[in-house]
């Protein structure tokens, strides 16, 4: 439950003055002043609270509860660029979908233009509706591929890309980082070079490539990047929690937030800050994402996305470690629900 009065001090960071809520003044709800729809391109979606990508997490079965809880988007894992040209049908595996998604968005990872043109085109990606580019993973192994967070530093490139990704038709977003580090912060131009090239929305993560996931994300970088151009600005980092979301929208001018570990841990954000009422717990997610996965996938695949999503749900659960170690060494699909349901028939 919120607290009814809390208090506020004014912190500068930046350019920007940041207020960090405390116990003495009220707290607005996400969903009375701030959630609205959100028009990106030529595509509205209900809901301006997105689901992060998150390379091997964000597939079907874990996307699909995400929108049903609130989220107006939720996009693919990480997808290679590369990996779709050349036919890689283990790629090609990560864009599972059926027509019950109805608002469908991939995120593409490369360096190529072509590539990324041929993936855009091709039919792999045919039934999706937007294409997000990754230009924000600070991982070391990309970053060395010249990939992600790595085009930050080539302007040219990452527009080339953009623009090879228009060619197709689709809508295209982008999602990057407001610099390498804090002596080469490049936010504004890079934001104002992704709607030049003709990006229709872009995603800010607050934290610089050096930081990685580690410290508080710096809502001045955001809020720089949205006073840089016209198209729609999403908020990534550090969101944890409605009052965080809060923070986020009331310190940087953003037009919407992306949850993204905290959305592998707690789905149920998405309701919370879409206002929806819901007395879904962990236990009766689980066996939906259990259920789905089944469905969709053979046992062994299902098993693994399953065991992923569990393993985050479990995070806030004491007492789960000898229950955490049963569940990977499960042979089937019905052992496994078994094992769920010890874990979770108790957790809220």
């Amino acid at each position: 439950m919120l607290p009814d009065m809390i208090e506020y001090t004014l912190i500068p960071v930046g350019n920007a003055t940041l207020k960090m809520w405390g116990k003495g003044d009220h707290m607005k709800r996400f969903s009375e002043a701030y959630l609205k729809e959100l028009h990106i391109g030529n595509i509205t979606i209900a809901s301006n609270v997105l689901m992060a990508p998150l390379a091997g997490y964000t597939a079907y079965p874990f996307r699909m509860i995400c929108r049903r809880l609130g989220a107006g988007l939720a996009f693919t894992e990480m997808v290679s660029a590369n990996g779709l040209k050349y036919n890689d049908k283990a790629t090609a595996k990560l864009l599972y979908t059926t027509g019950e998604e109805t608002l469908k968005a991939v995120q593409l990872l490369g360096s190529v233009p072509s590539a990324f043109e041929y993936a855009c085109k091709g039919e792999y990606t045919a039934g999706y509706d937007i294409v997000d580019i990754n230009m924000g993973c600070p991982v070391p192994n990309v970053i060395k591929s010249g990939e992600g967070c790595a085009l930050i530093n080539d302007m040219p490139l990452a527009s080339r890309i953009i623009e090879a990704c228009k060619r197709s038709g689709k809508t295209v977003t982008v999602k990057f980082r407001p610099g390498m580090n804090e002596g080469r912060i490049v936010v504004s131009e890079f934001a104002r070079m992704c709607e030049d090239s003709g990006a229709d929305m872009i995603t800010v993560h607050g934290r610089t490539r050096s930081m990685m996931y580690e410290g508080a994300p710096v809502y001045g970088y955001i809020e720089a990047a949205k006073m840089a151009v016209s198209i729609p600005v999403i908020a990534n980092g550090g969101i944890c929690s409605e009052e965080d979301a809060v923070m986020m929208m009331e310190s940087t001018g953003a037009d919407g937030v992306m949850i993204a570990r905290y959305g592998l841990e707690d789905p149920l954000i998405f309701a919370r800050l879409t206002g929806k009422d819901t007395d879904e717990t962990r236990l009766s997610l689980i066996m939906e994402i259990t259920d789905t996965a089944q469905q969709c996938y053979d046992e062994l695949s299902a098993m693994e996305h399953i065991r992923k999503i569990a393993s985050y749900f479990m995070k806030k659960l004491h007492g789960t470690k000898t229950l955490k170690q049963k569940m990977y060494e499960c042979g089937s699909i019905e052992e496994l629900r078994a094992v769920l349901i010890q874990i979770f028939g108790g957790a809220q």
